[in-house]
């Protein structure tokens, strides 16, 4: 099983996307429970970024928006790094 951690920025970020978009909240929350238990699973759609954010991965949260992570695979952590619309999480880095 995989730690979650959301640091301050990403919970402030969080609020105001579910403030515009509380539909999203029950799928964000099986995303989270299915990234505890194997984030690799293929229904993810996990991908590792490149260019500026070759550190970070991503998986959908729906079709137009993405949350980023930090995955690390030692120490079985996942850090959550943003939460958006596709071009607003890629272009914030």
């Amino acid at each position: 099983m995989y730690a979650v951690t959301s640091p301050r920025q990403f919970l402030r970020q969080a609020r105001k996307f579910f403030a515009k978009h509380p539909d999203l909240k029950p799928r964000f929350k099986k995303l989270l429970e299915a990234l505890q238990k194997d984030p690799f699973r293929p229904s993810l759609k996990l991908h590792p970024l490149s260019g500026k954010l070759s550190d970070c991965y991503a998986v959908s949260l729906a079709f137009s928006y993405r949350v980023t992570l930090t995955l690390i695979v030692e120490d079985k952590e996942i850090i959550l790094l943003d939460i958006g619309s596709h071009d607003e999480v890629y272009e914030r880095k």
